[in-house]
This record gives C-alpha cells, structure tokens and sequence, in this order.
C-alpha cells in the first residue's frame, strides 16, 4: 500500500470521525404518486409498541442507522415506540464507540429484550440488562437464521442436534436466557435432540443499496444481504411491516430485483445510508463488491491500516505472529486444497491471512456467517463483508451450506478444559461480559477439521527470542478444571468423528479417546515445567513419549512456506 493510499484512508477516517454522530432524522424523499415513499419518523412511526422487530446486518455492515437513530428520537420525544424486542443474528453493537448501531435503542423502556446469537458489542442493552430493565435471550446464528427462514413459511420451531451438551442445553446450562429480567426458555428437550422456537417478528427493518421508483429493491453493490430477505418474508407472513432503508433511488430494471415492492410496506430513502463500516453506499467500496478493483491483498492491507489506526485490532507481537504460522501449519498437514472454511474473528483471521497467502491452484474457499463466499473475509469492524468476494447469499444459504458441506473451522477459545470443552461465550458474571456464542457452535459441530487458536495464557508475558518462546511472567493458564460455560462439547465431537486441535502458542493439544494430548511443543518451553505441573497433568503426553517441536520456520518465520494438501 503506498502512501497516496494511506493519506487517502487517513483523510476518509478523519471525515468519518468529524461528521458520524450527525443523523437528519427529519429529511424525507417522498413521491406524490407512491405513498410507500416516507422520511425516517413517518416509517418509525409506523412500528407499534410491543413489536417483535428483527434486523439484518453483521458487525459494521448494513446498519440502518438512520431508523435505529430515529427510534431512540422519537422514543425520547414521544415514549413510542416502546417495550420492543430485537431480533438480530449477529452483533451488530459498536461496544458503545461508535454512533448508528442498534445500541441505539439501548434506552431503559425502548428495547426490552434482545434476541441474538452474539451479545456483546451491545453494550448500552447489556447494561439495562444488567440493572433489570431488559432480558437477554441467546441462539446459535445458525439456528437463528433458519427459524426466520421457517417463519417465511410459516413454521414456529426447529428441531436440531446443534446445541447438544453445551450451555443452550437445559440439561447442562442456562439454555436460551442468559441474562438480565427474562426467564423463558425458547428450547426444550426432545429425545436426542433440542427443539428451539422464536417469538413470530412482526417488523422487518433491513438496509440495501437503492430502490426503483415503484419500491422494488435492489442489492447490486452491496457488502452483504444477510438476513434482509427472510425477515420481510417472516414479517409478511405474520402479517407485520416492512421497511427498506436505501441510499438512491434508481431506474426500473437497474438490475435484478431482490425484494419486490409489494412485499415492501415503506421505503425510507437516505443518502447517508452505509455500504459497511463508515462506508457510504453512494460512495461504495467496490473492493466488497462482485467486482472488486483491488487484489485481496490490496483490500486487506487497506482495512487492517484503518483498523490499527481506529484501535480496534489489536497490534500483533511476534509470539503471536508465530502462533498464526504454527496454527496455519496444522491446518496445511490436515485440510485439502479447494475446502470450505469458516473463520472467526481475531487470532484466526491472521491464519486465514497465511493460508490465503500459500495460494495454488485451488485455494481454500473462505466465507463468513454473513453469507459472503470467497475472496478473504474483511478484518476488525469490516468483519461480515469479503474482499473480493465471489458469491454473496444470505446468511441461512451460507448456513445451510455449512450444514452439508463444511471442511474446516478456525476459532478462537476463552478457555478450555482437559475433556476438550471450550468456553467462547462467556468471560465472566453479568451481562456485560456475556459474549455469546454466533455461529461458533453451528460451525464447531459440522465442521471435519476444527482448530481452536488461542494465546496460552491470560495476561502474563511471554516473549520470542532467537526461535525460542519464554514465559517470563505466568499469567493465568486457559486450560481450566471448570469452564464459566459450555460453547463446545470434546465428548461429543469425538463420538461425531471429528478432527480437534487447539493450537496456542506453547504447543499444539489434540483431542483423543484418551484425553487431551500434546502433540507438538514449541522451542523453549519445557513440557513439565510449563505446561503439565502447572495444569496439575490434566495434558497426556504421546504413549510414544516423544513430543514433535515445531521447526524454526515456524517460529521465526525465515523460510516459512506453506504448502496445502492436494486433492
């Protein structure tokens, strides 16, 4: 990336900075010959109190900001509307940083209780949940996404393996309310599997790129649909309301129609509507696009500067530069060229990065739970869009593709345990450290090949010195005897069949019939002194006795290349 590029991306966060709290709830674009033209108070005013009102969007991508802003306003002017309940797959909070996400409605009467598959970007909703003014109920995404597909046709449950032995499990945990005022349970038991429900959504509220001047909807040049088209249809079949926030009005026939305008109630047409994060539609990034005009690498190198710059990644240290080359070398000895991937966010993203990186005729297929297939997922706030992407479905079509056909996971851990349990899903009491899980448990479940990445240890210093890793501080081991919560089940996965590694940056641990082993150490750490006293042996070494090292490409990465099995 050269430095035009930078100054370019430095002046467009400067921009972005100076004008993102400014929201013109009173603009309006209307036509006198199609009343389902209306400003963003007409639309809000619409949505009756008590609604069950889901939205579409992943992590910065597709807000509609200019609705949620609207709500909170009119709730402050009027006290309507009120007592809502939100329905949303991903996290689509800002972690209370940046204005025009669903924290919008995080105000003590508005939203009353949230539906989600990831909590904890929504911080001003965990706070009231925390005070006893809203409850918090969570699934899995996948599951999510296929009971509002259901709903589209008019079904009220599903009934699944996916969630068996971990928290959503009655048997083992809390099952679907996880915290705040809210005690009903939205899964139950049945036989060997777990049948989950959903209150029936009654507002849809989704953003796209542009509408015709008839209201037919249009999604070219979008960063992702998400979930837009089956809440309209839920909420159509309910007989509820939809609204379709866009940034333009076009022609007719622009291209093909995605939602047609009889199953739109109101469109709210707003030039500042976002493509992703910060990013105006009517100033679209083509880089998220079906077209992009940059490389992957281009794309990625232009989102990570904006990240660092933002503070919302993380800066990488060589320990764990190292764990990425260690945990990407795992995935090279054991997935085929030409898989399906799924990544989470985090650690995982830098080992997307290197296996992108080993390329080769057929390269490993990447998709986020957003529904965008291909290319590389976008990092940090741009997280649910691709660069480059080569399809773009919606998120119950990449769900559904998971289900049938997926290869490998790369996923992060909070901690996990001896058995091969991992906690993703809760960091501590109360609300505000609830996580949630998202998609971890359907991809942990159908996935062959799993590869948990995490740093040893929280807190504590660990350094990389001529090859060599040094605990210099101990901090706390992430192998506990007890996790806070269930994410994933080591028991079930091996009746399943599946391939468990958890790679961190003292070694790599897999899962057997026997327990968890150590199956390759990295240089410098000495296997009893750090690693089986201080778990209290909870680790097995190989029957064998020998324990791989890891070579020193890996560690320092001179001479590292990355070679991917054929098929």
């Amino acid at each position: 990336m050269n430095v035009l590029t930078k100054i370019d991306l430095l002046y467009f966060i400067a921009r972005w900075l100076a004008t993102r709290n400014i929201f013109h709830t009173n603009y309006a674009f209307t036509l006198p010959d199609n009343p389902k033209f209306m400003g963003p108070r007409d639309a809000v005013k619409r949505i009756p109190d008590g609604a069950i009102l889901a939205v579409s969007g992943l992590g910065g991508n597709q807000w509609a900001s200019i609705i949620y802003r609207t709500m909170r306003v009119l709730f402050q002017e009027t006290g309507h509307p009120r007592n809502i309940t939100v329905m949303v797959i991903g996290g689509q909070g800002a972690r209370g940083r940046a204005p025009g996400s669903l924290e919008e409605l995080g105000l003590e009467g508005l939203c009353t209780r949230l539906f989600a598959g990831h909590m904890e970007t929504f911080k001003s909703i965990l706070r009231l949940a925390d005070q006893g003014k809203a409850e918090l109920q969570c699934l899995p995404q996948g599951v999510l996404a296929f009971l509002i597909e259901a709903q589209g046709r008019g079904e009220d449950s599903l009934l699944t393996e996916t969630g068996l032995g971990t928290f959503l499990d009655p048997r083992v945990g809390t099952g679907t309310p996880v915290a705040g005022t809210g005690t009903e349970q939205w899964v139950a038991t049945e036989g060997d599997r777990l049948r989950y429900r959903l209150p029936k959504i009654n507002v849809a509220v989704f953003n796209a790129p542009a509408a015709d001047r008839k209201g037919n909807i249009y999604i070219k040049h979008c960063a992702m649909i998400g979930e837009s088209m089956e809440i309209a249809r839920a909420a159509r079949r309910n007989g509820g309301l939809v609204i379709a926030n866009v940034a333009e009005v076009v022609e007719e026939g622009y291209d093909e129609v995605f939602l047609p305008a009889d199953a739109v109630d109101a469109v709210v047409v707003y030039p500042g509507t976002e493509q992703a994060a910060a990013v105006k539609h009517l100033r679209r990034w083509p880089m998220f696009t079906l077209n992009s005009d940059v490389s992957v690498d281009e794309g990625i190198a232009r989102l990570k500067f904006i990240n660092q710059t933002l503070g919302i990644t993380p800066r990488r240290s060589p320990v764990d530069y190292a764990l990425a080359r260690l945990a990407a070398s795992q995935f090279a000895e054991n997935v085929k060229a030409g898989s399906l991937v799924n990544i989470g966010i985090g650690l995982p993203e830098e080992v997307c990065r290197l296996i992108h990186e080993a390329k080769g005729s057929n390269p490993v297929r990447f998709f986020s739970e957003s529904g965008v297939l291909g290319g590389l997922p976008a990092p940090g706030v741009f997280f649910g869009a691709g660069v480059c992407p080569e399809k773009i479905l919606s998120s119950a079509q990449i769900f559904h593709l998971c289900y049938e056909h997926l290869d490998a996971s790369i996923l992060g851990m909070l901690e996990f345990d001896a058995a091969g349990n991992v906690n993703v899903s809760k960091r501590g009491d109360g609300a505000l450290h609830y996580v949630g899980p998202g998609g971890f448990i359907d991809f942990s479940i159908n996935a062959k090949h799993v590869f948990f990445v995490a740093s040893w240890m929280f807190g504590g210093d660990l350094a990389l010195e001529n090859g060599q890793v040094h605990i210099r501080k101990q901090g706390k081991i992430k192998l506990a005897r007890a996790l806070r919560e269930i994410t994933f089940n080591g028991r079930l996965a091996l009746q399943r069949g599946q391939q468990i590694s958890y790679i961190t940056n003292v070694g790599v641990f897999k899962l057997t019939t026997r327990g968890l082993e150590l199956a390759r150490v990295v240089p410098g750490i000495d296997i009893r002194r750090d690693i089986l006293e201080p778990t209290n042996h909870a680790v097995l070494t190989p029957e064998s006795g020998e324990v791989p090292v890891a070579d020193d490409a890996i560690m320092t990465g001179n001479g590292f290349k990355l070679t991917l099995k054929q098929e």
